[in-house]
């Protein structure tokens, strides 16, 4: 969203932004709130979740070093559609919307990297639509695990056992039982959070 912005526009931002430090379980806002500011997250972990009427936590993105979340009502002027909160310490910097709304009134051509921004985020949409309809729990499980390994064989699960059910949209039960089928089956070896891949292609195959 600010990758083609120059040098001044950029410290104009900055001068007009808050840094905030939190701690794991720390909420930035919850769904209904109010929104004035948009958020890049400098350092940590971010959850953006949502409840349903039962209080289950569903788990829509985490957000990684360098990603921006909350922009939405900045565009159509509604309440946040759901929450964030830490997963982890986290540095977040908050960029108020009136900063942006002055920096667009001036430099309107900077719009379209906006535009580039929403159309990423309705291609995240379908693709997390796609596979709440033709994956099953297991078939989700796997891609997770995967999304979460960064690429590597040997990796430190980044969130509980709760919050990968909730990543995945199922109960930490089935999500449970996918990852013991796993094991059964050689893909993946397990202790505590720590998990080493031994069959990728078999994994891939499974998130399909």
């Amino acid at each position: 969203m600010f990758s083609t912005l120059n040098r001044d526009q950029l410290e104009q931002l900055g001068e007009l932004s808050t840094s905030l430090q939190l701690e794991r379980n720390d909420q930035i806002f919850t769904e209904d709130d109010t929104a004035t500011a948009l958020f890049i997250l400098l350092q940590g972990r971010i959850a953006i979740t949502r409840n349903s009427v039962d209080e289950r936590e569903s788990v829509l993105a985490l957000m990684e070093p360098g990603d921006l979340f909350g922009e939405m009502p900045f565009f159509d002027h509604g309440d946040r559609s759901a929450a964030a909160r830490a997963l982890e310490a986290s540095t977040v910097l908050a960029v108020p919307y009136t900063a942006l709304h002055m920096l667009y009134s001036q430099h309107p051509e900077l719009l379209w990297r906006v535009v580039t921004l929403l159309s990423l985020r309705l291609r995240i949409t379908d693709s997390a639509l796609a596979d709440a309809m033709f994956l099953d729990v297991p078939g989700r499980t796997a891609k997770r695990l995967l999304e979460l390994s960064g690429g590597l064989d040997r990796f430190t699960l980044p969130i509980t056992q709760e919050e990968l059910s909730g990543l995945v949209g199922a109960s930490r039960e089935r999500v449970n039982k996918a990852l013991a089928s796993f094991i059964r089956l050689g893909w993946i070896k397990r202790s505590g959070n720590r998990y080493n891949i031994i069959q990728r292609d078999s994994l891939n195959l499974r998130s399909r």
